[in-house]
């Protein structure tokens, strides 16, 4: 499975596909039993998580794992923990501002008072605080409705643009693929199809048995 720079991949399948369990490995919470990770050419199998946020690794957890009392600005800034992004941390938050608009009008209120598409922009703002290369993204749309969906997806197919990689678990299939440069297919822990997203919307067998489509 590959993320090539600059793009956007996505997995997607049913429950208990091992989706999110994949996510975890990437980022250095859970160790493969077999192979390897790569990032930039150098293996990262066995660099903490903490590690491979300094390599250029960030993280959108599902549930978004912020911190309701605090501000949405220290929310934020929390991700500016490593060196290399405390030193661009005006900057980058003023990017995050630029980004997400509403969160500059929300910055002092706490966290646990905005929405779900709020605190989702927070998530992914958080992430771009560290510098990253990469975010890894797992169920974004989780909680929100179709147009905050959209909204999400509009923004992380603009970050793309800018440069960024990212590789995104999520449920919403049409979603994911319509925002997608390459997709994977993952059924019990195995990777049974891939391939640009047109091909496979196109595939009858999947469009109903993963994508919800008649």
């Amino acid at each position: 499975m590959k993320c090539k720079d600059g793009t956007i991949s996505v997995i997607v399948g049913p429950n208990g596909a091992g989706k999110t369990t994949t996510l975890k490995t990437v980022n250095g919470l859970l160790k493969p039993w077999s192979g390897g990770i790569y990032f930039g050419g150098n293996d990262i199998t066995d660099l903490p998580a903490f590690r491979r946020v300094e390599e250029g690794i960030a993280s959108c957890p599902e549930g978004r794992r912020l911190f309701p009392r605090l501000s949405t600005e220290a929310n934020l800034r929390l991700g500016a923990y490593s060196r290399r992004a405390r030193q661009a941390a005006e900057t980058t938050l003023d990017f995050v501002y630029g980004l997400f608009p509403r969160l500059k009008e929300r910055a002092r209120l706490n966290v646990g008072k905005l929405s779900g598409g709020e605190q989702q922009m927070v998530s992914i703002g958080r992430a771009l605080m560290s510098k990253p290369k990469m975010i890894v993204l797992d169920e974004p749309s989780l909680g929100l409705s179709p147009k905050l969906t959209a909204e999400i997806f509009e923004k992380l197919v603009q970050l793309r643009k800018e440069g960024l990689s990212l590789l995104i678990v999520e449920q919403n299939a049409v979603q994911a693929l319509g925002a997608a440069d390459y997709a994977y297919v993952l059924q019990e822990g195995k990777v049974i199809n891939e391939g640009p997203p047109a091909e496979l919307m196109d595939s009858e067998e999947l469009r109903k048995a993963y994508f919800s489509i008649e």
